[in-house]
């Protein structure tokens, strides 16, 4: 249901997406119009930077520093699979280039050599966080990290995102790669249209397997997928800098929400906050 309502809303407002830029950042604006006074959330929440849309109208209910640049860890990743499912299909083969074997931070350890599709491929970055994923697919996209890095801020701008700067594909620390609650909330909202995305942020799991037999079994790095819980899709970010970074879709009282949480202490007991709001009152917001 979330995809329908989000393709109805955004392409009724963005009827042609492809080479859209003033008249595209124009109207985002109009759909993320901020609301004010709807979810009452107190000062308990740890993150910095904090938004909350309504999916179905596009409305913020939430915000805390909402157009502050910090860095974003791996919610990078979704602009990376944007990049990818616009360009690619999902069973194109690449095989995995001898460099990921120096990839850092969380990996889903892809042996140099073998063959996987773009769809399996995708299945690791979005599910398992995986950095040698963000590599192997920015190589096979772009020829070069430093090539698709360029396209993934031109991506940006086109999308109205003026907070944002890549600098890698994965979402590692560098003193120029930064975003805003907002500008990510609008790129996971945009990113839901896409079955390929969606399907991915939602599952607890995949097992992938290449070409030559090598089985990798994933497991989502979102805690709530893994339980009872209204979160239905979402992606996790931690490094030095970002801290703990989150995006969770909710489901509740039959509306669906987008949650953006930078620079947490305990995302997930800020999202225990966030939720219990959502049941405790029906009425918004008011910007901290």
């Amino acid at each position: 249901m979330i995809r329908s309502l989000l393709s109805a809303l955004l392409l009724g407002l963005f009827p042609s997406v492809s080479g859209v830029s003033t008249d595209y950042v124009a109207l985002q604006r109009v759909a993320i119009a901020p609301v004010s006074e709807e979810l009452v959330l107190d000062e308990s929440i740890s993150a910095s930077g904090v938004v909350i849309y309504d999916m179905h109208s596009g409305q913020q209910l939430f915000g805390r520093q909402a157009r502050i640049q910090r860095p974003m860890a791996s919610l990078t990743k979704l602009m990376t699979a944007l990049l990818i499912v616009e360009n690619h299909a999902m069973d194109e083969i690449v095989t995995i280039p001898a460099n990921v074997v120096d990839t850092t931070g969380n990996k889903a350890y892809l042996p140099p050599g073998k063959r996987f599709t773009v769809g399996d491929l995708l299945s690791a970055l979005l599910i398992n966080s995986a950095n040698d994923a963000a590599l192997t697919l920015a190589q096979y996209h772009s020829g070069s990290v430093p090539a698709f890095v360029d396209a993934m801020n031109k991506r940006a701008l086109q999308l109205g995102m003026t907070g944002t700067s890549f600098r890698n594909p994965a979402g590692l620390d560098d003193p120029a790669h930064w975003s805003t609650p907002q500008d990510i909330a609008w790129l996971a909202m945009f990113d839901m249209r896409y079955d390929d995305i969606a399907s991915r942020l939602s599952s607890a799991g995949k097992r992938i397997v290449s070409l030559e037999g090598d089985t990798i079994q994933l497991y989502h790095t979102h805690v709530l997928l893994h339980e009872q819980s209204p979160v239905i899709a979402g992606k996790t970010g931690t490094t030095n800098a970002a801290g703990q970074c989150l995006m969770s879709i909710v489901e509740e009282g039959g509306k669906e929400y987008m949650v953006v949480l930078l620079h947490s202490e305990q995302r997930y007991k800020d999202m225990e906050t966030i939720l219990n709001a959502f049941n405790t009152t029906s009425s918004p917001v008011a910007e901290l």
